[in-house]
């Protein structure tokens, strides 16, 4: 393993970009710790905005825990599910998720189950919950993309953009490289590179957009909290992982078939959450002019 990786066209070169450090002897993979810098600050974040909107922090201290073990382990169940003709060979390595492995669908219908549950024990408002969650969410995924990084995974095919990544051959996991990564195959002082989209850049992209729209969101509604931001999220992550799903040369795919079941997943939320949030939208309009012929009678 060479440890760089290139941005050519943004005139970018990391020489030495470490795959996990060692304490006393152990291995640490940097994925872990990526994935746990965004899980805390996610938490924190959330605590954060419960307290400003009149929310008791502690519980969603609580919540968070409990959320990140059981969404972590769901996560894992999901990859493996789609994977299953190579775990099905390779069974000591399910519990492995220090190479990754882990997908994000997954770990969203755990987490979602898991406030629906919480917020019956603790008596709490589930739309509340979740929709001060989806901030959260979204912001511990445009964090957690990073571990993609450092694990140089979740890049998508051959590109010449702008934005343009390079990664050593040998670096990379050999199922995931294309027919059209090789015909560019590039030679660097000696070392063989292949060029692709950063798609793990796409998305954190991406979804620090989704996270401003959610967070402007959050402080419009205010504490009147009834789903929208949930079903925002849904609606514009779905949007945004079914194009860049698409470019992934390690799509996780319906068994049988070579259609990539996030593409579907995305689909099927985008078609949801949008059909929801009409609804609510077009309820909202007829209320308030239900409203203003109320005034005006009473005006007159």
């Amino acid at each position: 393993m060479t440890g760089s990786i290139r941005f050519p066209h943004l005139g970018i070169e990391l020489e030495h970009v470490i795959k996990s450090i060692s304490v006393f002897g152990f291995d640490i993979a940097c994925y872990g710790i990526v994935l746990a810098a965004a899980m805390v600050t996610g938490i924190l974040l959330v605590m954060k905005i419960a307290d400003k909107t009149g929310q008791k922090g502690d519980d969603y201290f609580d919540l968070g825990i409990i959320a990140v073990l059981i969404s972590v382990l769901c996560a894992r169940v999901y990859y493996v599910v789609f994977s299953w003709d190579y775990y099905s060979r390779h069974i000591s390595e399910i519990i492995n998720i220090r190479e990754g492995g882990l997908a994000i669908y997954g770990g969203v219908a755990g987490g979602v189950v898991t406030v629906l549950v919480f917020c019956r024990v603790r008596k709490m408002k589930y739309l509340q919950a979740l929709d001060t969650a989806a901030i959260g969410l979204v912001w511990g995924q445009m964090v957690g993309r990073w571990g993609n990084f450092f694990n140089r995974e979740a890049f998508g095919d051959y590109t010449d953009g702008l934005l343009a990544m390079q990664l050593p051959l040998g670096d990379v996991r050999s199922s995931e490289v294309t027919e059209k990564m090789l015909e560019h195959l590039q030679v660097i002082d000696g070392t063989e590179y292949i060029q692709v989209h950063p798609t793990f850049l796409y998305e954190s992209l991406w979804n620090f957009g989704v996270f401003l729209v959610l967070l402007w969101l959050a402080l419009k509604v205010g504490k009147k909290y009834n789903g929208q931001i949930l079903l925002t999220y849904f609606f514009l992550y779905g949007a945004g992982r079914l194009w860049i799903e698409g470019l992934r040369t390690d799509q996780l795919l319906i068994p049988g078939t070579q259609i990539p079941v996030s593409q579907v997943v995305s689909g099927i939320l985008m078609l949801v959450s949008g059909v929801l949030l009409l609804y609510m939208a077009i309820r909202r309009k007829g209320t308030k002019e239900h409203e203003s012929e109320r005034n005006t009678e009473r005006t007159d």
